[in-house]
């Protein structure tokens, strides 16, 4: 039979959203490590987006403009001996809050744009010194300048890698100098972790830490990145009876579960599923956690417990404290001593006499019990294995069937 060419055109256009319906969504977010590691010339600016942790605020960003420098700008840089944190400052003023293409960069309306930062974000920018000028010259060239240093301090050079309108790598000739940016910040093991803890929520296990040599080991990896999980004010209330019965070094272990030695912050825990090692880990005393996250809903595994975080007390590189609504349970230390106490079963009426058992069947196994493997996450990761493999999606099944069934028909 032919087609009319209206029904040519119609069988086209159904087709076409055949097609579209079959193809696969991009869900994979830009990652500013993998982009900037094809250009050898920005290796130690990509080391030290690393390193200071503005990797992952920049890859959580949805739009963004970052101004990389070479590494012969970034020796400059370097030269001056900064800290790691003001380091961050200086490179958070590099990332700005906006979409800045080259052909943006050339449009600029009225000649000249102030672009908000990373450094502003941070609320550490004193006054209006996370803002960046950005200026339309003469003979084509686009300046910048940090608005505490005043002037134009880099130049346009070429852009990098653009994906409209999420992110823009823009080189600029060198690192914008800036005054407040530069001056020496606080380390982190000045900060009074157990008085944070204590003023949001977790006065007990603050107070409880600061009776035990596990506070020495908490301050002392502050430096390299520390993420505190603890239990809020009722939780650790109702567990302190079982701690007192812990001999001293178990409850130093207890404690010290209750630390990861990395900096975790919240968007990292979100998209990183999978066991963590904890400032307790020895060796052999493994002491390990399970991060297992549902949405936005982000849970911690022992084979005795799984606990949520509930709030986000504090949150700024390198260290994270989030507050839990249980205590974390190691079976290194309770061995399922914690599991619950099944109900006393109801007392037995009269029963008539039961038949003799069978000899050719034998009783099906015992389930496994609570805090076996089985019960971990090797056992959810099967069974989300399993369900993935044979997912049904309804929706696009009746939509691939309604698009054929139209096919049919202008036949």
């Amino acid at each position: 039979m032919q087609l009319t060419p209206a029904a040519m055109v119609a069988a086209a256009a159904v087709v076409f959203s055949l097609a579209l319906i079959l193809l696969p969504s991009p869900t994979e977010a830009h990652n500013i490590t993998k982009i900037l590691a094809e250009f050898p010339e920005f290796s130690t600016f990509n080391h030290f987006l690393t390193t200071t942790h503005l990797a992952n605020d920049i890859n959580n960003r949805e739009t963004i403009t970052v101004c990389a420098v070479d590494n012969a700008g970034m020796a400059d840089l370097l030269g001056k001996h900064l800290s790691i944190f003001a380091l961050k400052n200086v490179l958070s003023l590099h990332v700005l809050l906006d979409y800045f293409g080259a052909k943006k960069l050339h449009d600029i309306t009225n000649g000249t744009a102030l672009a908000a930062t990373m450094y502003q974000a941070t609320g550490s920018a004193p006054g209006s010194s996370g803002f960046v000028n950005i200026t339309d010259l003469k003979g084509g060239k686009v300046g910048f300048g940090a608005v505490d240093n005043g002037g134009i301090d880099a130049t346009f050079v070429k852009s990098v890698k653009e994906i409209p309108y999420n992110i823009s790598v823009i080189q600029i000739s060198k690192i914008l100098p800036s005054p407040d940016a530069e001056a020496p910040t606080p380390g982190p093991s000045q900060m009074n972790i157990t008085g944070i803890m204590s003023a949001h929520g977790c006065k007990v296990f603050a107070e409880t830490l600061l009776a035990s040599p596990a506070e020495q080991t908490f301050d002392s990896s502050v430096d390299g990145g520390l993420t505190i999980f603890c239990p809020g004010d009722a939780a650790m209330k109702s567990f302190l009876p079982k701690f007192k019965n812990l001999t001293a070094d178990g409850k130093q272990s207890l404690l010290e579960f209750h630390g990861v030695p990395i900096y975790e912050p919240e968007s990292s825990l979100k998209s990183n599923n999978g066991p963590i090692n904890t400032l307790a880990t020895d060796g052999a005393k493994k002491f390990g956690l399970v991060v297992q996250n549902d949405g936005q809903q982000v849970t911690l595994k022992t084979p005795l417990v799984t606990a949520r975080i509930t709030s986000t007390i504090f949150d700024e590189q390198p260290l994270a404290i989030f507050e839990l609504d249980k205590v974390l349970l190691p079976r290194e230390l309770f061995k399922g001593s914690l599991a619950p106490t099944p109900a006393p079963a109801p007392a037995p009426g009269p029963v008539a006499d039961a038949p003799e058992p069978s000899k050719k069947h034998k009783s099906p196994p015992a389930p496994p019990a609570a805090g076996s493997p089985a019960d971990g996450p090797a056992a959810d990761q099967t069974a989300a294995d399993v369900n993935g493999a044979v997912r049904f999606d309804g929706g696009r099944f009746a939509a691939v069937c309604f698009s054929l069934w139209l096919i049919i028909l202008l036949l």
